[in-house]
């Protein structure tokens, strides 16, 4: 599968992808100047399809691009920062 559309909605403080009709999305809130991504979530029918991982990477593209930290608080971005080594220089 292609990698979804994903869009950064900055005053909602998440980023969302739409598939198949359905939203997937990371949510994250600044603890003062570091990122804290605070719930990922898709769609069961969404799921294994690599949807989470690509809002996963977006959130840390965009840390990097603004050069802030990022402390990942959801079980599933505590997992993605271990397999994806390359982002570790932005953890908090």
């Amino acid at each position: 599968m292609a990698s979804p559309e994903i869009h950064h909605d900055p005053v909602g403080h998440r980023f969302t992808a739409v598939v198949d009709g359905l939203e997937a999305e990371v949510a994250y809130r600044y603890e003062d100047d570091v990122l804290v991504i605070s719930h990922t979530g898709v769609p069961r029918p969404l799921e294994g399809r690599g949807i989470a991982s690509a809002l996963v990477r977006a959130v840390f593209e965009f840390a990097r691009e603004a050069g802030v930290r990022v402390r990942p608080a959801c079980s599933y971005a505590a997992g993605w920062i271990e397999k994806h080594v390359q982002y570790a220089d932005l953890l908090a």
